[in-house]
């Protein structure tokens, strides 16, 4: 999936069956937004977007935060939740989980997902 070429509310104006058809699948998806490369898995569960994310390269703009934070307060969803699986690599990116760590997430089992960088974030109102 390449987000390239779209500003955020480009990307925000996609109609939601588009949107829950290419991201929102609970399927790993490999995908650039900003500059970065991102390896991630994405759903909604009750009240809640939940990011997985099992590689993310370069970046560090904050794009995708403020992505998510903003579909989320559109669609009425209480929390952000975030699960980065940068723990144990073969090769782990030591700034990326001292980034993560800095914007607050810390490392917690996850039941069903296992340990990860993890926290879950209110998304603000709409």
């Amino acid at each position: 999936m390449l987000f390239e070429g779209y500003t955020a509310d480009e990307r925000l104006a996609l109609p939601d069956e588009q949107l829950r058809a290419l991201a929102l699948t609970d399927e790993p998806v490999v995908f650039r937004i900003g500059s970065s490369e991102v390896l991630g898995q994405f759903t909604v569960s009750g009240d809640t977007l939940i990011l997985e994310l099992a590689q993310i390269d370069d970046g560090g703009e904050g794009v995708l935060a403020a992505l998510a934070s903003r579909y989320a307060r559109q669609q009425g969803l209480g929390f952000v939740e975030w699960r980065v699986h940068a723990l144990h690599c073969a090769r782990p990116n030591l700034r990326l989980r001292r980034m993560m760590e800095l914007k607050g997430l810390t490392v917690h089992t996850v039941p069903g997902v296992g340990e990860c960088l993890w926290r879950r974030v209110a998304a603000g109102p709409a």
